[in-house]
């Protein structure tokens, strides 16, 4: 049975930064707030491209860092909760287009939420260990700003919007060690976008009461995500017979860094093993992931054969983590 390995990685940001000072003259917040309780400083908003356009720009750069041919690619996978459409054409298959990648390819849209790039990863791995397909190309794009009510002071602080992106390959070396998701939809309501579908149709009434926005209990979701999270993270340290020790890099969904800072010292993860962009981009929900391995990638943190250690929870509610060794050669 092949391996499966990621063999690249890429991301992409648009050019408009949306610092706190700018929200404050928005809401009624301010930048001490901001940052003492989410750690984010600033955050980026995409004026003129939508979800597909920032998820073909990452996926374009980690297809070039790959090495490989765009023809060589045979699926595309999406993980997304702000598409460009409703219901279809599906955010993969206009991202696949504009790639110009070769017709007939496999291309599908996934919502895990910020867990994203976490089921795209089991997605890619159980592809390419079964021999199904060879060279996956997976993307976590965001265009949150579209579903942020900018006049609610709870939510509009802490998204963003961005891309990150990745191939992944069979290779004998450097493998997709474990991936583990999970969910539990008894408090869905905890945070979601209630609108526009089955429930909440687009209709005036719910346009009215802004239902086409996220919605979230903060609190609630603090804790159950810390809970989650340890819990989730420690059960595949254990599962792979290592200690915190032997990971090179945490690389958290980049949520809120009081949630971040409470799992990293329950798996006493030093500082240099934290990876953190929440401080720059925000939520990017299922981008932030691919996000920040490109940050850590691109400065020279993270090398090939680097273990990562990723984790992530979201919204419905859904979580996960994965372990593997960086199979990228270097940037290119």
């Amino acid at each position: 049975m092949p391996k499966a390995s990621l063999i690249s990685i890429g991301a992409y940001v648009p050019k408009k930064v949306l610092t706190n000072f700018d929200l404050e003259k928005m809401v009624d917040t301010s930048d001490e707030w901001i940052v003492k309780r989410t750690g984010i400083k600033e955050r980026r908003i995409a004026t003129d491209e939508l979800t597909s356009d920032l998820g073909t720009k990452a996926a374009s750069l980690a297809i070039k860092r790959s090495g490989l041919d765009k023809s060589e690619i045979d699926a595309v996978i999406c993980a997304t909760i702000s598409p460009d459409y409703f219901c279809m054409p599906s955010t993969a298959c206009k991202i696949s287009a504009k790639l110009g990648l070769r017709h007939g390819i496999t291309a599908f849209d996934i919502s895990a939420a910020c867990t994203g790039f976490i089921y795209l990863l089991e997605l890619a791995k159980s592809f390419v260990q079964s021999g199904v397909k060879k060279n996956v190309l997976i993307i976590g794009a965001e265009k949150l700003s579209n579903i942020v009510d900018f006049t609610d002071r709870s939510t509009c602080v802490l998204f963003g919007d961005g891309a990150g992106a990745a191939v992944v390959s069979a290779s004998d070396e450097n493998e997709i060690i474990d991936v583990h998701t999970a969910s539990d939809g008894t408090q869905s309501d905890l945070l979601m976008t209630p609108g526009f579908a089955g429930v909440y149709p687009a209709n005036e009434e719910n346009l009215k009461n802004r239902l086409n926005f996220i919605h979230m209990s903060g609190n609630e979701v603090f804790k159950r995500a810390v809970t989650t999270l340890s819990a989730d993270v420690i059960s595949t340290i254990e599962r792979n017979n290592i200690t915190s020790a032997d990971i090179d890099f945490f690389i958290p969904h980049q949520a809120n860094i009081r949630i971040i800072d409470a799992v990293r010292q329950r798996l006493d993860f030093n500082d240099s093993q934290c990876v953190l962009t929440v401080q720059k981009y925000g939520n990017t929900s299922s981008a932030s992931i691919p996000m920040a391995i490109n940050d850590a990638y691109e400065d020279g943190r993270i090398q090939k054969g680097s273990l990562l250690l990723l984790d992530a929870f979201g919204g419905g509610f859904t979580w996960g983590s994965a372990l593997l060794k960086f199979g990228g050669d270097g940037i290119k």
